[in-house]
């Protein structure tokens, strides 16, 4: 995951954390609610870098397997 995307994520999540809280502690619940909301985008956030970089992996690894495939048959 790049480092930006993982200080995006962490962000959220601990800034989701924070306003859940504060909304316990003044029985906020519209501010409870939007913590909780920004935590679970923090994670969203985390699982679609990681699609994203599982998805390029799999791209690179296909161009990889492609070229020696090629490299072969030129023999």
């Amino acid at each position: 995951m790049p480092l930006d995307d993982k200080i995006d994520s962490t962000k959220d999540k601990v800034s989701g954390t924070a306003k859940e809280v504060e909304g316990k502690i003044t029985d906020d619940k519209a501010r409870e609610v939007e913590g909780k909301a920004q935590g679970f985008l923090g994670k969203a956030k985390d699982k679609l870098s990681d699609a994203k970089d599982a998805a390029k992996d799999f791209v690179d690894d296909a161009k990889e397997k492609m070229e020696d495939a090629k490299h072969k048959s030129d023999k």
